[in-house]
This record gives C-alpha cells, structure tokens and sequence, in this order.
C-alpha cells in the first residue's frame, strides 16, 4: 500500500497531471454526454426518414412489377438488384425468419412502416440465413420479400461511432495536454526561478508575457531579484566599509599598545580582547560574503580533514580522535570547507570541553555512505537541549547556558550552515548517547566518492 502511494504522489502533489486529469475527465464527460443527448434526440427523426424510404422503395417497387410486361419482370428484377440493391423474393410458408436486430430505431420504423404499408407487413433480419433488412409486400394475393442491404438502414454503426469518438478523444487529449502545459509553464519557471535563489545563483529574468496575472507575477518576482541583488551589493560595499573603518583603529591601537608602558597582565588582557574584535568583524564578513561557485573543484575531503586535524592537534586544551576514510572527495571550494571544518573543531574547543577537565576531547569521522561524503564531528561537553538544535543555527546565538560561558559573536555554526547549504549539503546537529553534541554533514550523491 505504502508503495503504491508513494507511486501516486506526483498525482497529488503535480499541478500539471491535477490540470490535465480534470480536463481530461471534464471533455470525456462532455463528449459523451453529447454523443448519447444526439443519439437520443435524432432517433425518432432518424427513425421516420429510414421508414419514409422504405416505404417508398416498396412502393415503387410494387408499382413496378404490377405495371410491367410478364416478360420483362425479370430484366426489371436484375436492374433493381445491380443498380439499386433491392432485390424481391417469393415470400414461402417454410422460409426459416430470424427477426431484426433492435437497433433503438426499429419500433418507430416498424410502426410508420406498418401505417402506410398494413398491419400485415413482416420484418426480419434473415431469411432462410441470409441477411439483410427484409420487409414483406403484396401483389393481389401473393406475397413477396423485398430485401436492402442493412447498411440502408443503420446509417452509423457502432464500430463507426466508436472509431470517431475516439479520434475525438485523441483531439481533446492534446487540447487539455497544450491547456496544462499552458497553465503549468509559467509557475516551473518561476518554481525554478525561486529555487536557484535559495541555492544563491542568480536566476535568468522570467518572461514578461502572456495572460495579465502571470505577466504581473514575473513582473514583480524580476523586480524582487533585481531588489535583492542590489541589497547584497550594498550589503557588501557596507561590510567592507564597516570592516575598513573599523580595522583600521584596530590596527591603531594594537600598534599603541605594543608602545605602552603597561604591565604583562594588562598588556594580554587587551590584546586579546583586540584580536577577539578583529575575529568577530572576520565572522561578520564570512557571513555575509556571496556565493562564487566559479572556484568550485574537486575537493579531497580527506586530505583536507587530516589537515585540519593536524592543526588543531598543536592547540594546548584540545585532544582530536580520526576516522577518516581515504579517497572521499567533493565538489565543492576548499577554502570554504576548511573553514567549516575549522569553525566546527572551534565550537567544539569552546562549548565541548569534559565537565571539571578543561580539555575538549574531539572525534572527527570521515567516510562515503550510499553514495554520500558524510562528515562527523562530535565532542564531549554537556551537549545541547532538543528544542534548542534548531536555534542553534540561527545567527548570534550561543548557547551559552547549556554549553558553559565564552565569548564569540554567535555566527560559527550559521557560517557553517550557510557554507554546507552553498555545496548542497546537509548539517544534523544531534547528542550523542555518551554526552556530547554530534554534528554530522552529509553531501549529495552527486558530488560525492569513495
């Protein structure tokens, strides 16, 4: 059951099949609804005119014979059969009669027919096995059968019928399929359209054409991109300014106090708060730079994680653990992933340290699972409450209550978010069995072997 559902979900979920179903459903209750209403109502019409005809060929046919020469009945006979298709016969006491078949016209055919010609008047559908339209006549007191083809009477068949309604069909189809089409094209593009500005590519402009609301829709969406390209370039020109501005006394200071006559303590004490300053305005920076996925390469994610490791291994409060498969590589910028790495081993170094050790016990994993490059790095600390792991991605926030007191703008893990979401890849915060806080990030298939 649960396969079959998951079969009919682009049934429920794709707006194109939805349009083209109910279009589908609506002409072909339409078409059949006309093809029975017509039936219905030229039946009798179509019953009176068949009835008429007969009525007249048997007519003519009796006036033929009673008025021709007795030698020249048989050459009228052969002339009504190879020109006209009526051919006469001796009605015999013995012939074996089958009665016609009801095609929704005979009982107001027989009816008329039997006005005009008597109550007397036979019909069948064979006689003595063969078919045809047979209807009994008289000449003085003998009786004949005057037999038509059955196509004289039923003018469409119902193979006829079938055949044209499903051409008929076939033409509605492709109506309803350009309709959906015509409907659905619009909102792809501009479900495309969002799409590559969530994965941060600058989408080509939508067409301004067409119906009123679709040329208004992509109207606005262009004018809403152009916006929000003009904001993160001036997002970025501030930055820089901020950055520059601020620096740049920075650099003044730093300079004064290696000048000043101050004590060791104090001389420390400043210095680290200005290098703490400087690696916030960094942060700042890092958080807002633009995607540039023209220095995309393939990465080897596990040379690159050894490497880090290494480093971190030189700071004093840190002890790192490897498991680090070879020969995992991503597409993806190096520099931007050694700096995930870098601000995952930092997060753990200031929140992950053991209760009552100041030293942070690191595990940092590597392998490809299902075709994925999949990351892990996990420490020792107190771990995160549940309800907060979502929070704990969102810019400037510290969970400074469950993971102890340090300092830090609150931008390392949504800088590393932010950096996994541009590589198309996904970041699991989660706590691990033993205590501790598991950060696990896991590439697409498609960027990722082993």
């Amino acid at each position: 059951m649960k396969k079959i559902r998951n079969r009919l979900g682009w049934l429920r979920s794709g707006l194109f099949w939805r349009t083209f179903i109910l279009l589908a459903f609506l002409i072909t209750a339409s078409l059949l609804t006309w093809v029975a209403s017509f039936r219905t109502v030229e039946r009798t019409p179509r019953a009176q005119q068949i009835a008429a005809q007969v009525i007249s060929i048997v007519t003519i046919t009796r006036a033929a014979l009673t008025h021709s020469a007795p030698d020249l009945r048989r050459e009228l006979l052969f002339d009504l059969a190879s020109n006209e298709g009526i051919r006469v016969y001796p009605l015999e006491k013995n012939d074996v009669i089958e009665p016609p078949e009801d095609s929704g016209v005979l009982p107001v055919l027989e009816s008329d027919v039997k006005a005009r010609l008597g109550n007397d008047t036979k019909f069948a559908g064979k006689v003595n096995d063969v078919a045809g339209f047979w209807i009994s006549f008289k000449i003085d007191d003998d009786e004949y059968w005057l037999r038509l083809d059955r196509e004289r009477i039923e003018r469409v068949s119902n193979i006829q019928w079938l055949g044209w309604g499903a051409i008929s069909l076939a033409l509605a189809l492709l109506g309803a399929v350009f309709i959906s089409r015509l409907i659905n094209q619009p909102l792809a593009r501009l479900t495309d359209a969002t799409r590559a500005i969530a994965k941060g590519v600058q989408p080509e402009p939508l067409p301004e054409k067409g119906p009123t609301e679709i040329r208004e829709a992509n109207r606005s969406f262009n004018q809403m991109v152009a916006d929000l390209k003009r904001l993160e370039s001036d997002r970025a020109i501030i930055l820089a300014g901020i950055s520059h501005d601020l620096r740049t006394p920075l650099a003044r200071m730093q300079l004064e106090l290696e000048l000043a006559k101050l004590n060791e303590d104090a001389r420390n004490g400043m210095q680290s708060d200005l290098a703490q300053m400087d690696s916030i305005i960094g942060q700042f920076l890092e958080y807002a730079r633009p995607n540039d996925k023209s220095q995309y390469a393939s990465v080897d994610l596990s040379a690159l994680l050894s490497n880090c490791a290494h480093e971190a291994e030189r700071l004093p409060d840190v002890r790192i653990t490897t498991d680090i498969a070879k020969g995992v590589t991503v597409i993806g910028n190096a520099t931007e992933l050694k700096r995930v790495v870098h601000n995952l081993i930092e997060n753990a170094r200031r929140y992950g340290k053991s209760a009552g050790i100041d030293l942070a016990e690191i595990d940092i994993a590597c392998h490809a699972e299902n075709g994925q490059a999949v990351i892990e790095v996990a420490d020792n600390g107190s771990g995160v409450p549940e309800s907060e792991m979502e929070r704990l991605l969102r810019p400037f926030t510290r969970m400074d209550i469950a993971r102890g007191q340090a300092n830090g703008s609150g931008l390392g893990l949504a800088i590393v978010d932010r950096i996994i979401k541009r590589h198309h890849g996904m970041l699991k915060l989660s706590n691990r069995a033993s205590g501790g806080l598991k950060i696990r990030i896991s590439f697409d298939s498609a960027t990722a072997r082993a």
